[in-house]
């Protein structure tokens, strides 16, 4: 019973295999979608063709086999009807008996059938006669009565014939009355075994499907060497746009003759040359415009120098000036600083452009250098009256990555969140999985639209253009930060809603595993975390064991 059910359910398992596998094929395939749909139609046309015909053919052929015989029959009954019309048999029962010998010899020299029988019709058996292989059981009560009810038509029925074999046939039986003078009525009844007729239907009716089957299969070859000749150049077409699409830009169709197909062929090559064109032209004006942001970027590093020599220079005696000199060497100082901010993210900018970024990674706790960054903006945020909250289930154990540039992109996120979190408190949260470490900083600032979300990290792009920063920034913070989360083979995301808040949350593969679900920290911000009171969670070095986390954290002082 259980080999039973264990080979029912493996059967289902390859019908539903099958299934899809099918499904899918059909989906994906023009040319055997086309074929099944042509071979469908197909076979649907040649299925009515062939019933019609065989009906048609099996209609004239039995009406034509039984005009046959019933005229066959006529001649018959009237050829031994002649003969009993010019016998005298004076009511003698032995002359009587030769004349029905008499008619059996007429009946059987002018019928094709030597099945019949002569029956008396009288309510007393009169002489009779019947013929080898005829039984008075193929004669049916119904057609003895009409037979005796009119003798001026003739009567058939089909009946079953058996043969000498065993075998039974198809036949007809037809029936009329004689009149024998003196005698009474009599019934001439003579069968036609079909048998010919019912061969001669079965080969027509074979030929019909055999020959249907044949043009089933001729027109599925005729079709797939037909879409052969259609689907190859559209297969070719689409490899070849793919090919094109993930950086062959030297792929181009072959062009053969002057149809439609060539049309296409000559358009895409058309197409792939003006595009490869324009990306070549493209690529020329990318390198050249790398080119001169960084070259102007190290060339102004050098004047820049001197000037902030100076200005720091200036700004270091603005006490010996006026008021507003001093003022003067004070926004200098700013704004050299800021420029040479500037100055700096366009060389980083630069090099992610022309891809000669590198990592220079290390085992780092990203719940370590969260809480350095951290600490490292509390002043910062104080001057904003603002609350860094730090809380760290997870991310204690060590991973690869490069310091620097994780730590920019965390002081990055900070800075805009006391920028813009309006005086609410920010909460850092750190939290690893077996996949992946991740951070997410949460403010409950003005937040931003979907719209605005999506733009981001954009170069150089703010929400509102009429707001201006408050602790500097060179509208690259962004972008660079997210350069550095992929060159880490890991994401930066962002949620915001208007009037609630932003969280961005940082996501970093442990080692050369790929980044696989969920991340650790929600992108979606849980209201719960955000109301935590305690600002940094105590931070154990762990061992080989994942340190859990105290119940009742105490607040940093």
């Amino acid at each position: 019973m259980t080999n039973t059910v264990a080979l029912a359910n493996a059967a289902v398992r390859g019908m539903r295999g099958g299934g899809r596998r099918t499904a899918q094929l059909w989906r994906q395939s023009l040319r055997f979608r086309t074929m099944v749909i042509a071979l469908a139609l197909t076979s649907i046309a040649v299925l009515v063709t062939c019933v019609a015909m065989a009906l048609a053919v099996q209609n004239n052929l039995w009406a034509s086999r039984k005009d046959q015989a019933l005229k066959d029959a006529m001649r018959a009954a009237n050829s031994a009807q002649s003969l009993l019309y010019s016998a005298d048999t004076q009511g003698n029962r032995t002359a009587l008996t030769s004349l029905m010998r008499d008619v059996s010899v007429q009946v059987q020299s002018v019928s094709a059938s030597p099945l019949y029988g002569v029956i008396s019709l009288g309510s007393q058996a009169g002489v009779g006669f019947t013929q080898t292989g005829f039984s008075q059981e193929l004669v049916s009560d119904q057609l003895t009565q009409r037979v005796t009810k009119d003798a001026t038509k003739q009567w058939w029925q089909p009946v079953a014939l058996r043969d000498a074999d065993g075998a039974v046939h198809a036949g007809i039986l037809v029936g009329q009355q004689l009149n024998v003078p003196d005698a009474g009525a009599y019934a001439l009844y003579i069968a036609y075994d079909l048998a010919d007729t019912e061969q001669t239907l079965v080969l027509v009716q074979s030929s019909l499907w055999i020959a249907g089957i044949v043009l089933v299969a001729l027109i599925g070859v005729i079709a797939w060497f037909s879409l052969r000749t259609v689907v190859q150049p559209i297969t070719e077409a689409a490899e070849s746009s793919a090919r094109f699409a993930g950086g062959d830009f030297d792929v181009r169709l072959p062009v053969r003759g002057q149809d439609e197909l060539a049309t296409l062929g000559r358009s895409f090559n058309a197409m792939a040359d003006s595009i490869e064109a324009q990306i070549k032209e493209l690529g020329e004006l990318s390198l050249v415009q790398q080119r001169f942001v960084s070259d102007v970027s190290h060339e102004l590093r050098t004047p820049l120098t001197t000037i902030r020599l100076a200005a720091e220079m200036l700004n270091d005696r603005r006490d010996e000036f006026d008021p507003t000199t001093a003022r003067t060497a004070e926004l200098l100082q700013t704004q050299v600083h800021r420029f040479d901010t500037l100055l700096a993210d366009l060389l980083e900018i630069s090099r992610y452009d022309a891809g000669s970024v590198q990592l220079e990674t290390e085992a780092v706790s990203l719940a370590h250098l969260a809480e350095d960054m951290v600490d490292e903006m509390r002043p910062l945020a104080e001057t904003h009256d603002t609350e860094l909250r730090f809380v760290a289930p997870g991310g204690h154990t060590p991973v690869d990555l490069d310091p620097r540039r994780v730590r920019r992109i965390l002081r990055n996120l900070v800075g805009n969140a006391i920028e813009h979190g309006e005086g609410h408190p920010i909460v850092i949260t750190v939290d690893s999985s077996q996949n992946a470490v991740a951070v997410g900083v949460r403010d409950r600032g003005m937040g931003m639209t979907p719209e605005d979300a999506e733009r981001v990290f954009d170069r150089f792009w703010r929400a509102d253009p009429s707001r201006k920063r408050t602790i500097g920034g060179t509208g690259l913070g962004l972008s660079i930060a997210l350069g550095d989360a992929r060159l880490h083979r890991g994401t930066l995301t962002v949620w915001s809603q208007p009037g609630e808040g932003t969280n961005f949350v940082l996501t970093l593969p442990r080692g050369s595993r790929p980044l696989d679900g969920a991340s650790p920290v929600p992108l979606e911000p849980v209201e719960a975390i955000a109301e935590i009171g305690v600002t940094t969670a105590p931070i154990v070095q762990p061992s080989d064991a994942r340190p859990v986390p105290p119940a009742d954290p105490q607040e940093e002082s």
